[in-house]
């Protein structure tokens, strides 16, 4: 299962050499992520301004395989997991959009979820454990 966001390669994404500038792949990942939260029906602005609980990215990797340039239509594929009762990883492909088996890049995001204040290890929300469900479960989406 998971969630599949379709993006077309801008100018600006790219650098000198013509390819997604490597910090770019990461931003395309995490807005798939932010997008599969409103195709679940998280309330966006609630979510990553609540005054309670945050869930920063502790770890993150991507491996390339093949370049990206201005003009691609590519798909980023991501799949969700809970690692413990206080966090979850997000496993993403990124794929030339004409073939998922034409794997550009491999990347992983490991998110905690702490409570804002005392920036201790809190277990996930409701609100995080229905997208888990959403992602992994029969209502897959694509964005």
């Amino acid at each position: 299962m998971g969630f599949s966001l379709d993006h077309w390669v801008r100018f600006h994404e790219t650098d000198a050499a013509g390819v997604v500038y490597f910090a770019h792949s990461l931003t395309l990942c995490h807005s798939a992520f932010e997008a599969s939260l409103a195709a679940a029906g998280v309330n966006l602005a609630d979510f990553f301004t609540s005054d309670t609980l945050a869930y920063p990215i502790v770890h993150a990797a991507i491996d390339y395989r093949r370049p990206m340039r201005c003009g691609d239509r590519i798909t980023v594929h991501l799949t969700p997991q809970r690692l413990d009762l206080s966090s979850f990883e997000v496993r993403y492909r990124i794929c030339g959009a004409q073939a998922a088996a034409n794997l550009l890049a491999e990347a992983c995001t490991r998110h905690l979820c702490i409570d804002r204040q005392q920036r201790q290890r809190q277990p996930l929300s409701a609100l995080l454990e229905h997208w888990l469900a959403y992602c992994t479960g029969d209502d897959f989406q694509k964005g």
